[in-house]
């Protein structure tokens, strides 16, 4: 019988990571709205397009937020304490999309399913893409709850 050696794979397989919001467009959309806001005054993120429809994986209406590994500590933090009744997967970004959303992520609030037959098992990986957001306010600054 053979022994196979068992390695802890390197962080530095990790080339970014997304946050998937998930919200209900006849519900939750204000209150998606409201932390879209709060995510763009606060982080150097580039914010995804509204999909008030199920795309690819993901099983509802969804917009994804794309960070750089170096925002992790402190926006995952804030998205916990400020997600309301929102649900939010992250994961991190590999060359293997479908082990990223179904093997390696993370929910914030409750979890949902996720469709992987949708994604590729080997893919490029995906750095960080260019920020599209002009943060203003600390992440430390309590949200303005108007």
């Amino acid at each position: 019988m053979s022994e196979t050696t068992i390695t802890p794979r390197p962080i530095a397989e990790i080339s970014s990571y997304h946050a998937h919001i998930y919200y209900d467009p006849a519900t939750t959309r204000s209150t998606a709205e409201q932390l879209r806001d709060w995510i763009g005054e606060r982080f150097a993120v580039q914010l995804g397009r509204w999909h008030d429809v199920r795309v690819g994986p993901h099983y509802g209406a969804m917009f994804q937020v794309a960070f750089a590994k170096e925002l992790f500590a402190t926006l995952v933090p804030w998205l916990m304490l400020n997600h309301g009744d929102l649900s939010i997967l992250v994961h991190p970004n590999t060359v293997n999309p479908r082990r990223d959303h179904v093997d390696y992520p993370f929910w914030i609030g409750t979890p949902l399913p996720i469709h992987d037959e949708k994604l590729p098992s080997v893919s490029a990986p995906e750095d960080a893409q260019q920020p599209n957001t002009t943060p203003h306010l600390s992440p430390w600054a309590a949200p303005d709850f108007r």
